[in-house]
């Protein structure tokens, strides 16, 4: 496909590391880490979820697997969702991470439609890809059809006035600070319409 190929630049972003399995939630000590949160007894605790104090010391000793309507309970008393209860901490994931991509220093990926600068390259297993592209394309006849991929998208105009054309919408003219959030499995092209190549800012999610 002539033009920004989505699924090149996630390869290109997701590259660096093999994936890993993550490890199995040890359900007790994420409710046990939840109680001490708090401040809780463990008596105050069973209290507010209304379940018996033994019932809360095993679940969190491992020494129970909880029912579907003990979990809703927990939940209920520790003011969070059930998923919330099988959510890892924060902590426990990888966090702190931050890389600075310089003014003209992020990897670059020319196509005949758009110039992209990868930028945060230097970190994989990202969540979000963000790119600034220049926009070469003045007609919708330089794409061989729509760009279409997984996640959603969004774009911010830094320069230029650009026209965003999408599958189920009337086309968009956009200007410098303008900004559009949209499904990325819908059919999208940006073209210029600045004397000069506008540009903007892409950030896709990879999931």
């Amino acid at each position: 496909m002539t033009g920004r190929d989505p699924k090149t630049l996630i390869t290109i972003a997701r590259s660096g590391g093999e994936d890993t399995q993550a490890e199995p939630l040890d359900l007790g000590a994420r409710v046990r880490e939840l109680r001490k949160a708090r401040d809780w007894t463990l008596e105050h605790a069973a209290n507010q979820a209304g379940l018996a104090r033994s019932t809360l010391s095993k679940i969190e000793n491992g020494q129970m697997s909880p029912t579907y309507d003990a979990l809703k309970k927990l939940a209920v008393g520790l003011e969070i969702s059930v998923p919330q209860l099988f959510t890892p901490p924060q902590r426990d994931q990888v966090n702190g991470r931050m890389t600075v991509t310089k003014s003209g220093e992020g990897s670059h990926q020319a196509t005949a439609t758009y110039e992209h600068e990868l930028l945060a390259d230097g970190l994989t297993r990202k969540q979000m890809l963000p790119y600034r592209a220049r926009v070469r394309a003045r007609s919708m006849d330089e794409f061989d059809g729509w760009v279409r991929h997984d996640g959603e998208e969004f774009l911010y105009v830094l320069t230029g006035v650009i026209m965003l054309y999408t599958e189920f919408y009337e086309p968009v003219e956009m200007r410098r600070g303008d900004s559009a959030y949209y499904d990325g499995a819908m059919g999208h092209n940006v073209i210029s319409l600045s004397p000069d190549d506008a540009t903007i800012l892409w950030v896709t999610s990879l999931v």
